[in-house]
């Protein structure tokens, strides 16, 4: 096994950050390129008149999970070096919830809110200032709903491990599902188009 290359101490801390720092600029760049850092290009997909995000979205997961699927088959990575946290059910169902509540009310997400500032877009920093005073908010309460953010603690599982299925089963479920999800985000679209053309 070849990678992570971190864990295997190929290269030390100082390096990681540097590292860090030159992925997420051209993570940045490429979110820009995009139109990922309009609110109303990552609003769109919620009234289905745009369903980009979706889709390359999609695209990015089914991707990274073939790529990391056949780096292991190979013998270049070992994916139980390869991080994730715990699962904490209900609090992070909660979490989930209020992302996507705050990313409809927003039109960002925390990583393209950071393009759109990075571009001068005045409401980007307002998206982001809001993060951050729930985050004052969240840090204040903590200790009255710690027993609930500790709740429903299942360990470091995936779905392959939780429902005892082979790996390559549970990807080509997922790639079955994206070519579902793209077809019919594409009929969306269609069909939000043509009554908008209808009056």
């Amino acid at each position: 096994m070849m990678a992570p290359f971190y864990k295997f101490g190929y290269f030390n801390d100082e390096i990681s950050l540097v590292l860090a720092f030159v992925i997420g600029i051209f993570f940045g760049l490429v979110l820009e390129k995009g139109g990922f850092g309009s609110a109303r290009m990552l609003a769109a997909q919620f009234y289905f008149t745009d369903m980009r995000v979706f889709k390359v979205m999609f695209t990015a997961i089914v991707t990274a999970m073939i790529g990391l699927f056949y780096l292991s088959w190979i013998g270049f990575l070992d994916l139980s070096l390869v991080y994730y946290g715990d699962t904490y059910l209900m609090p992070q169902i909660l979490g989930g919830l209020i992302l996507g509540v705050g990313f409809v009310v927003g039109g960002y997400c925390p990583g393209t809110s950071a393009v759109a500032i990075s571009t001068g877009r005045i409401d980007g920093i307002f998206y982001a200032l809001g993060g951050m005073f729930g985050i004052l908010v969240f840090g204040e309460i903590f200790p009255y709903i710690r027993e609930f953010f500790y709740s429903t603690h299942m360990g470091r599982i995936n779905i392959p491990t939780l429902l005892d299925l082979n790996y390559g089963f549970v990807m080509l479920i997922v790639i079955l599902m994206a070519i579902v999800g793209f077809t019919a985000a594409e009929w969306a679209e269609k069909v939000v188009a043509k009554k908008k053309a209808e009056g």
